[in-house]
């Protein structure tokens, strides 16, 4: 699915984002019937015309959530723009099947996608590049809305609040200052806090995990390239190639019982287990 889906100009934030909210504030909201029927229409029969109609019937949504992210001083039709191309995701990984609504498992898109937005243009140097800051990040300008600036007992209580150190708040806060403003805090007619978000698919997790595992996997490469070659060749053999080797496979090719090559294996994994 492409971007072609919401074609038309008038669906377009950049070109009149007042006339923009009004046209899809007017489109009617899709009853859980008529949302799965077209649901299942695209996932079955790839009709995209169904999953059209389902973009269009949520548009209304993306805004409410781009709304939530007007304090950090980018535009909000580029806001809505990304939390539309999130949405679009969504459509494409929702399963009706899961009996939850649409809004409710796309909220995870949406946001993800005008996270990265905001990450990517709210400063020219970047204010978070790590999971921990990303989540600082978002959380903090959250709790500045109530705090305003913090005393020493608030960055404590918020360092422990997040589970992050005091000195990380102190230096996130620092890099907020001179751009902080209130979160836009108008209520929206399509009552979207009323859907509980759904953890089926939740894109932040997804990027959190991927990206344990390509730091696991650098580490693991360090490691490994630390064993002497008879070592690497045993775990390259016994745990990373397919079909795995058994001992009595390497015994035969190095000449040795298996039992030393277990005792081999045991030795590198414990330094692997060390390193990484």
């Amino acid at each position: 699915m492409s971007s072609d889906l919401i074609s038309p100009p008038v669906l377009s934030p950049g070109v009149s984002l007042d006339g923009y909210v009004r046209t899809v504030g007017a489109i009617a909201v899709l009853s859980a019937e008529r949302e799965n029927e077209l649901a299942h229409q695209f996932i079955f029969e790839e009709n995209l015309d169904s999953a059209r109609q389902l973009v269009l019937a949520n548009l209304r949504f993306v805004v409410y959530v781009a709304r939530s992210y007007s304090g950090y001083g980018l535009s909000q039709a580029d806001l809505i723009q990304e939390g539309n191309l999130g949405l679009m995701k969504a459509i494409k990984r929702f399963d009706p099947d899961y009996g939850v609504r649409l809004v409710s498992f796309a909220v995870h898109w949406i946001k993800a996608e005008i996270h990265e937005f905001i990450l990517r243009n709210w400063r020219i140097v970047k204010v978070a590049t790590t999971k921990s800051q990303r989540k600082l990040f978002f959380n903090l300008r959250s709790k500045k809305k109530s705090l305003g600036t913090f005393t020493e007992m608030e960055i404590l209580k918020v360092a422990e609040d997040l589970g992050v150190a005091a000195s990380d708040v102190r230096q996130m806060e620092a890099r907020l200052q001179g751009n902080d403003e209130t979160f836009d805090s108008e209520e929206d007619a399509f009552g979207a806090n009323q859907y509980l978000e759904n953890a089926v698919g939740d894109p932040a997790t997804i990027i959190e995990n991927n990206d344990l595992k390509e730091v696991q996997q650098q580490k693991f490469a360090l490691a490994f390239s630390k064993l002497d070659k008879r070592l690497q060749e045993i775990i390259q053999k016994r745990w990373l190639n397919e079909p795995k080797a058994t001992l009595l496979d390497l015994s035969e090719d190095f000449g040795v019982s298996a039992e030393r090559i277990r005792q081999l294996e045991q030795i590198a994994l414990k330094k692997l287990k060390k390193d990484v």
